[in-house]
């Protein structure tokens, strides 16, 4: 049966950085069969499944891992590339906090899975851009806060009734004005609005 959803010109691919904060670690994984290289474990969204879902669900079918979703680090555009069924593809990098820390690998999809220290994986030859690129950004969330690099969801209510939809931005941070008086953002815009 055709993996391929009728009339689609994308497909969405989702990945997982799940990181131990307590040991700065990262769950990285090695496909069986496509770039020997360490790498985010992830795949394809199904049909209809929220970002942060697949994020999850391909984490715990590759590694056996549970995880929390905590935000959207990035995504990756790319035309006209191998593999992708000549659709243009669509990558979420996902951050996801570990509730469960003791590998049980796919042995049918990887080679290897293990935690490897977020420091190695930044400087590591033997992983992909994407993956150092991400491992450099998670170093500074580590050092300065995520949410100097989190992408955060909130639903939303749609204007049809009874529906919803998820909205990814940057956080809505509290400021304090020159008399020192504290304010929420997304507050302050509402009373702009009026």
């Amino acid at each position: 049966q055709s993996k391929i959803p009728p009339y689609a010109t994308h497909q969405l691919g989702v990945c997982g950085c799940v990181i131990r904060e307590d040991t700065g670690e990262i769950l990285v994984v090695k496909d069986k069969f496509k770039i020997k290289a360490w790498k985010f474990p992830g795949g394809l969204a199904d049909l209809a499944e929220d970002i942060s879902h697949a994020a999850v669900r391909e984490v715990h079918e590759e590694t056996g891992i549970h995880t929390e979703f905590r935000s959207v680090l990035a995504f990756r555009q790319q035309h006209h590339q191998p593999n992708t069924f000549d659709r243009s593809d669509m990558y979420v990098i996902c951050r996801l906090q570990p509730t469960s820390f003791d590998i049980d690998m796919c042995k049918h999809e990887l080679e290897a899975c293990c935690w490897m220290s977020l420091d190695k994986l930044a400087v590591s030859e033997e992983t992909t851009r994407l993956s150092r690129r991400v491992a450099s950004l998670l170093l500074r969330g580590m050092k300065h806060g995520f949410h100097t690099i989190d992408i955060t969801m909130e639903e939303m209510q749609s204007v049809y009734p009874g529906l919803t939809y998820k909205l990814f931005h940057r956080p809505l941070h509290r400021f304090a004005d020159k008399a020192g008086v504290t304010s929420d953002l997304e507050n302050l815009a509402d009373q702009w609005a009026n």
